[in-house]
């Protein structure tokens, strides 16, 4: 498996977006062209986890089963599929597949069958057609959430992820709780978290995250005042996480951002995007750019938490991603030399789409940024927060 930054996309996912950067793993980005993840080869038949368009699931599921049956007495087409999914029209599956008719819910279950499925990949198929033909964003969001989950339920399940680590890995509720250690004023009961964190969380929800924090050692309480301290990283091992688990985390935190763009005023929160043609050169040195800003803030916040405790915890998301495919043919600029003319004092954080999902109290200053970053040094790290600290370990050993 080729490790690349690991923690930098916790800061990333969007239900607009995914393991990039708490973790991104090269082998396992997605293949937009085909709406699937780059992971099989034309002799095994498809694996629906690995899509992200059930369409081109279903292209590839035909063109395998076409492949499977020659030199049989009946070769496997189209006729066949709706046969076997009691589909009258024989032409169903293509209709399907070109993209000029959807699945209805009835039609999911029949498919289901004609594609030799249990129950669980039925649900999962089932999530994927709704996420397809979704058109609304946050419709999409809501269904690409529910389809994460599910997968990675499964891959529990099925020891594909080891349940001990994973166990190990906080949660969305954890990571804010956790830096709620550096706001002040926080009570730490539960009643009191609940409402600070703008009923988001259940009260079940935020009992187990503080309790794992408080009995894994990530916390303690001082012996004398009672009041809660960091103890050490959250996570201590970041090689060792499940792609899986980094996208469901960064899918959650990210999914706060959307909602703050409906629920809060724009002088509590700053978005923006930008939309722009780059080469390979300059994607490769807006990244670097990114990287170096997102370091910088976490080196002056890491200072400033360490002179006074911040008033609100701030979630902050860099987003730079492909909404177009390269067209076949046409030359790749070589990553040679600088490809912009970017200073390392360019204000890039209005270029890029910046979401940030804050708790309500007082008056609103970002003061916690749960920003992965390249590390800073080894005399920084001993001084600044333990979150901090774990993102900046964890971009170096995947870098």
């Amino acid at each position: 498996m080729h490790k690349s930054a690991c923690f930098e996309d916790l800061n990333q996912v969007n239900y607009l977006g995914a393991k990039g950067d708490l973790i991104s793993m090269q082998n396992s980005h997605l293949e937009f062209s085909k709406g699937k993840e780059i992971s099989m080869g034309s002799a095994n038949p498809p694996i629906l986890s690995d899509y992200m368009n059930y369409r081109q699931f279903l292209a590839d599921f035909y063109q395998f089963k076409r492949k499977s049956s020659k030199g049989s007495l009946r070769a496997y087409n189209y006729a066949v599929f709706s046969a076997a999914a009691n589909i009258k029209s024989p032409n169903y599956l293509k209709m399907i597949i070109e993209g000029k008719r959807n699945l209805s819910e009835d039609m999911i279950g029949k498919f289901g069958k004609a594609l030799g499925f249990m129950k669980d990949q039925t649900d999962e198929f089932r999530l994927l057609v709704q996420f397809t033909q979704a058109t609304d964003p946050a419709e999409r969001n809501m269904y690409l959430k529910k389809l994460s989950e599910h997968r990675v339920a499964g891959k529990l399940k099925s020891g594909e992820i080891d349940r001990k680590t994973w166990e190990k890995v906080p949660n969305w509720v954890a990571w804010i709780i956790y830096a709620m250690v550096d706001q002040e004023g926080v009570s730490f009961d539960t009643a009191a978290l609940k409402t600070i964190l703008r009923g988001k969380a259940s009260e079940d929800e935020i009992e187990t995250a503080l309790g794992t924090l408080i009995n894994s050692g990530e916390l303690r309480r001082d012996e004398v005042t009672g009041e809660l301290k960091k103890n050490r990283s959250l996570i201590e091992s970041p090689e060792e996480i499940p792609v899986a688990l980094v996208r469901k985390l960064q899918s959650q935190l990210m999914y706060l951002g959307l909602e703050s763009l409906y629920q809060d005023q724009p002088t509590d929160r700053e978005f923006g995007t930008l939309t722009m043609s780059l080469t390979k050169a300059e994607f490769e040195e807006i990244k670097f750019k990114l990287r170096q800003m997102r370091k910088a803030l976490h080196k002056d916040n890491s200072i400033a938490r360490m002179k006074e405790k911040g008033e609100r915890v701030y979630q902050l998301n860099i987003q730079l991603f492909p909404v177009t495919n390269a067209v076949e043919g046409v030359e790749k600029t070589p990553v040679i030399k600088p490809a912009l003319d970017l200073k390392p004092e360019t204000a890039i954080v209005e270029q890029a789409p910046v979401t940030a999902a804050p708790a309500p109290q007082a008056q609103p200053a970002p003061v916690t940024a749960q920003a992965s970053a390249e590390t800073a040094s080894a005399k920084d790290r001993s001084n600044v927060s333990s979150l901090a600290a774990t993102a900046a370990s964890a971009a170096d050993l995947f870098r």
